[in-house]
């Protein structure tokens, strides 16, 4: 049985509270779970004590028996201190695709055209 610490959300519509829990992987998110070990407010300011609520015991023994924080859990454990998570990367999300790299090249292509045009009259 795999375990995951995840997010489980409750709260009203557009109010978003969300549990800590450890449940198995196969469970719906907001299903089934072996053990509630905190809880997260994330419409309350970033500096308030009660934003994030966990037990560190128990999320230190759950980690050691092998569970798997989620990313958001992960990051959620590395503002405590608990874990060490890694920064994410990727650059090549951040170029344009390929029509817009087609469509900045006919800019371009036009721009050295136009600029041609009165150097010859």
């Amino acid at each position: 049985m795999s375990l995951k610490i995840r997010l489980s959300r409750g709260g009203a519509k557009k109010r978003p509270f969300y549990r800590i829990v450890v449940a198995d992987a196969r469970m719906p998110r907001d299903g089934r779970f072996v053990e509630k070990i905190g809880s997260f407010d994330p419409l309350k300011a970033k500096d308030d004590a009660s934003r994030l609520v966990l037990d560190q015991e128990k999320a230190k023994a759950w980690l050691a028996k092998g569970a798997q924080p989620t990313d958001r859990v992960l990051r959620l454990l590395d503002g405590l201190g608990l874990m060490k998570r890694e920064a994410h990367n990727n650059p090549e999300k951040a170029k344009p695709k390929k029509k817009a790299q087609e469509r900045a090249a006919a800019a371009e292509a036009a721009a050295a055209k136009a600029a041609e045009a009165p150097a010859a009259a």
